[in-house]
């Protein structure tokens, strides 16, 4: 049988094969792999190859680089979402400082208080789900839940800084909300301190108080020293001491699960309570000085608001300091409502207004002491000098009055001042025919050595400097020439003068301590957050001393004897029965036709050792023997019966 007719026979036979070079036997053995089966090879030229090599090394860098910006580049930020996105820093809030009176006794507290606080990221994603939240959370807290839902739209949702949504819980609220906190996905409870203010005290304007920190006190932060949630001093002691009072905030490092809640503490840095403050503030006085002021207000028909200061002539240091109308401190530090302070904003009385710093007034006839002061410095007159009082003066068409209908007769500058004479000031003040008297350069020049249209200094906010007039003030102002009219007025503490009480206390303590202007003050000791002390002053400080030898030894006792002469035979005789001697001066400052006088005293006591200056201030009083004079009274007869 023939090959070609096997069927079982593959025919042999020459094939060429598309894309190789050799050529290959096509039949059984192609099948079965004959071992004459020929090599194959790929025809490959330099030019394909050349375009195969480069396309892969292009290739393989393009991923290289990428795999190098995606784990070089970009991988501390990834890791950086990846921590964020279970890694959590919170603050720990720091106490503030104690504040405490002269004698240690606590005028605040640090309460605890439960917060409410959200991270937006964690937050649940779906709208639904967050609108739930915010019902839930609303309904607790007493929240407008629309209010809230804004809050949560409107925050930053990349930012794991915490969002404040309500403070000082009740007791009620706090427990309801711990009990489901678990299952409120991006809302947590912290406990932090929050500020109180003794009940009693009655230190509003002296202590001031806190609150939260605003955009533009946040912005000023230069040092970045608080954060968005923080608590701040506003006003008072707590604003002018706030770098004092202000601890440290502390850290704690968590881990949190899918709801942001934490699952474990990584990292915790307490916090460090603040510097805590002695004052110079004797707060059992202060409580009389505020009730007996307060009582004198309510038997005064047309006053409204009133000052009392007390201060110790012999170093500065504030005793007291009472504003009137005032305010509760603890509104504004447990969040007070836009209501309740729109209410004191609008209030005539002006209770937010610290009267005894920043109030100013027309002193009246307590500035006569000073012009007396003056004069016998500048020897226009001596302790002997008379001149006589027939009820006023005339000049032109003008009449200048003395209080008295008739006149005093003839009066020296102790007895005109015991009486508060106006005739013997308008001499001394302006002159009167061939008598040539200080003049308004002279007085003002004088006054201001006393720190008059000058602030004083004292540890507090707000203080205002007062003002004196001039000739080329009232020219630039009023367009009208200098009178000696206006001398007159000057010289009696009337017209266009102004002083803050502050400022009467100050320089009556001058008189008092026999010639040495202090600064008024506050602190008194610090008391390191370690516990250390640092004295801050003492009686022989030097710090204090605004000023020395204003006047000799010999004119200052004249005044000095003058303003006891108030006392046993001038315009203040009712002190007499005091179980201490004492001495002062009354003052009734006009402040136009249609409202009654401000009622004036101040003074000092014990007379030969004096340890305590208390100026009284009623606004639209009256008369100050009247009204003021009182007030004095009974607070020199309470304070050294009790001390």
């Amino acid at each position: 049988m023939k090959a070609s007719s096997n069927p079982f026979i593959i025919r042999e036979s020459i094939a060429k094969v598309k894309g190789f070079s050799r050529l290959r036997q096509v039949g059984s053995d192609f099948w079965l792999g004959a071992a004459s089966q020929e090599k194959i090879t790929l025809t490959l030229t330099r030019e394909k190859f050349r375009i195969i090599f480069f396309t892969i090394i292009f290739f393989f860098t393009l991923i290289m680089a990428r795999a190098f910006y995606l784990q070089v580049v970009k991988g501390q930020n990834y890791n950086q979402i990846a921590e964020g996105n279970r890694i959590r820093l919170l603050s720990i809030k720091a106490e503030r400082g104690i504040i405490y009176d002269r004698y240690h006794t606590p005028l605040v507290a640090n309460l605890p208080n439960v917060s409410l606080y959200f991270i937006p990221p964690d937050l649940p994603s779906d709208d639904q789900t967050k609108k739930d939240l915010t019902q839930v959370i609303a309904a607790i807290i007493d929240k407008n839940s629309d209010e809230l839902w804004q809050e949560f739209i409107h925050a930053p949702a990349t930012s794991y800084q915490p969002i404040l949504i309500a403070d000082n819980l009740s007791h009620e609220q706090s427990i309801r909300l711990k009990t489901i906190e678990d299952n409120l996905a991006g809302v947590y409870t912290a406990t932090e301190p929050r500020r109180d203010y003794l009940e009693g005290s009655g230190l509003a304007h002296i202590l001031g108080y806190v609150g939260k920190i605003s955009s533009s006190e946040l912005a000023q932060d230069a040092a970045q020293n608080y954060d968005i949630n923080d608590t701040l001093g506003k006003d008072g002691v707590e604003l002018f001491y706030e770098s004092m009072l202000k601890g440290k905030n502390g850290t704690q490092e968590i881990e949190v699960d899918a709801l942001g809640k934490t699952k474990k503490i990584l990292n915790r840095i307490e916090s460090q309570i603040g510097a805590s403050l002695v004052l110079t503030i004797d707060a059992e006085l202060q409580k009389k000085l505020s009730q007996s002021l307060a009582n004198a207000i309510k038997n005064s028909p047309a006053s409204q608001a009133g000052v009392a200061i007390a201060l110790d002539p012999q170093s500065g240091e504030i005793l007291s300091l009472v504003s009137l109308p005032g305010f509760d401190n603890n509104f504004f530090s447990a969040g007070i409502t836009e209501d309740a302070y729109q209410n004191y904003l609008t209030d005539q009385r002006k209770p937010l207004f610290n009267r005894t710093v920043a109030g100013t007034y027309p002193p009246g006839s307590i500035f006569k002491p000073l012009v007396a002061l003056a004069a016998l410095e500048q020897g226009i007159i001596n302790e002997h000098k008379t001149f006589l009082s027939t009820g006023g003066l005339q000049i032109g068409d003008w009449f200048f009055p003395d209080w008295k209908y008739g006149g005093h007769g003839r009066v020296n500058v102790i007895s005109a001042i015991a009486n508060s004479v106006n005739t013997f000031f308008y001499y001394i003040g302006g002159g009167y025919h061939d008598f040539i008297g200080l003049g308004v350069q002279k007085i003002t020049d004088f006054a201001r050595q006393f720190y008059l249209s000058k602030t004083l200094g004292i540890d507090l906010p707000g203080e205002a400097a007062g003002f004196l007039p001039s000739k080329d003030w009232k020219e630039k102002t009023k367009q009208e020439s200098w009178y000696i009219g206006d001398t007159y007025h000057l010289a009696i503490g009337q017209g266009d003068i102004l002083v803050t009480p502050l400022q009467v206390a100050s320089y009556t303590a001058f008189f008092a301590n026999g010639g040495t202007l202090y600064q008024p003050h506050l602190l008194k000791e610090i008391i390191n957050a370690d516990g250390l002390k640092n004295e801050h002053n003492s009686i022989n400080n030097q710090e204090y001393v605004l000023a020395k030898n204003l006047a000799s030894d010999e004119n200052i006792d004249i005044i000095r004897r003058a303003l006891r002469a108030t006392v046993t035979s001038g315009s203040a005789q009712s002190l007499q029965s005091l179980p201490v001697a004492v001495a002062g001066k009354t003052g009734t400052a006009q402040v136009g036709a249609d409202k009654e006088s401000h009622a004036w005293f101040t003074g000092f006591a014990p007379y030969d050792s004096p340890r305590i200056v208390i100026t009284i201030l009623l606004e639209n009083g009256g008369e100050g023997s009247a009204v003021a004079v009182p007030v004095f009274k009974e607070v020199v007869e309470w304070y050294f019966n009790e001390k």
